[in-house]
């Protein structure tokens, strides 16, 4: 049974532009590959933890959902475990609640983003 989930990991700050994009893609691509499809992603960019967390105190943050099998957590996780460029991460089951709320986040960031588009066109 396919159930949807929302995971964010936070990256160690010394990476690179290019680095994290490589580190997104390759947990994008592990969904992709186990059966998942990727609903949604979001860079959150870099920010301030609240507590030094591996003598950092900042990080990338990013968030994906996406809709697999229940089993596949353990193994998403292993591999945020494994990666020294992850200092942190939570994979949360969205129920129907969390899946509209997530979805009408979605949808009022994209008006707002259609909405900076058109006001400097209008000016």
């Amino acid at each position: 049974m396919v159930q949807k989930y929302e995971t964010v990991f936070i990256a160690t700050p010394v990476l690179s532009e290019a680095q994290m994009k490589e580190a997104v893609a390759k947990y994008t691509q592990l969904i992709r590959d186990n059966g998942g499809e990727v609903v949604y992603e979001e860079d959150w960019g870099l920010k301030q933890l609240a507590y030094p967390i591996q003598h950092k105190t900042s990080g990338f943050y990013y968030l994906i959902e996406f809709k697999a099998d229940p089993q596949f957590v353990g193994t998403l996780e292993t591999q945020y475990h494994r990666d020294e460029r992850i200092i942190r991460y939570l994979t949360v089951a969205l129920d129907k609640n969390a899946a509209a709320y997530a979805e009408k986040r979605r949808a009022n960031k994209a008006a707002k983003a259609v909405a900076a588009e058109a006001a400097p066109q209008a000016e």
